[in-house]
């Protein structure tokens, strides 16, 4: 089997069919899959083969997309890395999943570091760069297709890097029949056709956008209708002037659009929306379902289950769930001792599936602890009503989620305590009304050290994208601590300010 098998198939189903629309311009299924032929071949011909990592730090952009597919067909693994991160965080990533290229642009090449031990080839997209690539494998097959690598079910597909709460991001590894049986259930739960046009502004590195987005519109043979960002204007007036059919967001976005005056734009062919990647305050989307006749349909899942584990609903939509476990997926709530509770109880969100990943990248002990019991346990809390409707309750402690973006603490506190001046610092969330949360820190400096605000943001801003900035950074002489000496950021949360 190969993943790569869905675009080739499309392909030859339909070739004329547009897959990418993109900035007024388009590319068909037999481009797309004739290019990522091309640039299989000259990857092979480079000596990158079946199991090697190959890095996409790359915005949203058609040469994602053309880039995937190739690494797919060769059997190797693709490593994507959001476009957003800084020069020593892209470092980490790719010497942590030992990347031999990355392609990327040549705005961004300036923070993909040239000593990575592993790294051969650093290959822009724009210009020059990916062309002399697809010559090369252009001159390599000879008008013939390049023929997919079979790989086993087993076999690694793709690396995602999840944050953990030990620091460091976690790089979440995901099988070809991960990908593949959560990608067709995507396909069938959200009832894509050859006729729909699905915008995509969510980013690719992230598994929304690249599974349930991406290769679920590949799959079925629809259109991708790409942009940067979500950038409110565009993207509206886009779905009128292309006919979008199909729009895919996080609250934030909702919540923002639903306070827009939108008489300027037509809404009128979009038949589905979709929300995903943190909780939909059920608020909103009643309001929506009021303005607009639809409710909003929910996903709930992970990077680690690829992502599609529960959906809300094909049957019964209940407000404030994000509904019930999807076909082959099981989901419980666990108390502390991984015992499942009764219904109605709170717990910790706990899931079995073919999606649920092979493990993290080279971390055994994390794989085993997250994996425990054969259960993928989601650091989630939620409920679970008699009906199985999933109802979350809260998030991980001290995960601080902006935007739908996941800031875990430690990682930045990583990275503070680089700074020679700090002693102690805390990470915490603080709320907003827009973003859900965003970014805090209490610092304490050493003994004779000065440091400011300022400095500590500035910092920030060289090394972090830019969602992990402390937008409140607090210079105080100590930390609230428990008996135990644990910093308690309980305390630091309740006295925030937005």
């Amino acid at each position: 089997m190969n993943i790569a098998h869905a675009l080739i198939d499309s392909a030859r189903r339909s070739p004329e069919q547009v897959l990418i629309r993109f900035e007024g311009r388009s590319w068909t299924y037999a481009q797309v899959n004739e290019w990522s032929d091309q640039l299989a071949a000259a990857l092979r011909e480079a000596g990158i083969g079946k199991a090697d990592r190959v890095a996409l730090y790359l915005p949203n952009v058609p040469e994602f997309v053309i880039a995937y597919y190739a690494i797919q067909k060769l059997g190797a693994i693709t490593v994507t890395v959001n476009a957003i991160l800084k020069k020593e965080e892209v470092r980490y990533l790719l010497d942590d999943s030992g990347s031999r290229l990355v392609f990327t642009e040549a705005e961004l090449l300036p923070n993909v570091p040239s000593d990575c031990p592993a790294l051969q080839y650093r290959v822009t997209t724009d210009g020059d760069g990916l062309k002399d690539w697809l010559g090369v494998g252009k001159a390599q097959l000879a008008g013939k297709p390049f023929e997919a690598v079979n790989c086993d079910a087993g076999d690694t597909a793709a690396i995602l890097y999840s944050s953990g709460t030990t620091g460091f991001p976690k790089g979440v590894a995901l099988s070809q029949a991960n990908i593949d049986s959560n990608v067709a259930t995507c396909a069938r739960y959200a009832g894509y056709q050859p006729s729909d046009k699905l915008a995509l502004f969510l980013p690719l590195f992230h598994v929304y956008g690249q599974n349930f987005i991406m290769n679920a519109c590949v799959r079925s043979g629809a259109t991708l209708c790409i942009f940067r960002r979500f950038v409110p204007d565009v993207v509206l007036r886009a779905i009128g002037d292309e006919g979008i059919t199909m729009f895919f967001g996080v609250p934030t976005i909702f919540i923002g659009v639903l306070a827009m005056d939108l008489s300027p734009f037509d809404l009128s062919t979009l038949r589905f929306e979709m929300s995903a990647a943190a909780t939909m305050p059920e608020e909103i989307s009643r309001r929506w379902t009021e303005r607009f006749g639809r409710r909003i349909y929910e996903g709930y899942g992970l990077t680690e289950c690829s992502p599609f584990a529960c959906y809300n609903d094909l049957h019964e939509h209940r407000f404030g769930s994000v509904g019930r476990a999807v076909e082959n997926f099981q989901l419980a709530i666990f108390d502390e001792s991984d015992h499942e509770v009764a219904r109605g109880t709170w717990g910790e969100i706990v899931i079995k599936g073919p999606g649920v990943m092979q493990g993290y990248w080279n971390r055994p002990a994390d794989t085993a602890q997250a994996l425990r019991g054969g259960w993928l346990h989601s650091g989630d809390i939620g409920r679970m009503d008699e009906d199985g409707y999933v109802f979350i309750v809260d998030r991980v402690k001290d995960m601080i989620n902006v935007s739908g973006f996941k800031v875990w603490p430690a990682e930045v506190e990583q990275y503070l305590y680089r700074l020679e001046a700090i002693q102690e610092v805390a990470v915490y969330g603080i709320s907003h009304p827009d973003k859900g949360e965003q970014v805090a820190v209490a610092v304490v400096p050493k003994p004779g050290a000065t440091i400011t605000a300022a400095q500590v943001q500035a910092y920030c801003r060289d090394n972090l994208a830019a969602y992990k900035y402390p937008v409140q950074v607090d210079i105080v002489t100590a930390l609230p601590k428990s008996a135990t000496g644990k910093i308690l950021k309980r305390v630091l949360r309740e006295g925030g300010r937005a």
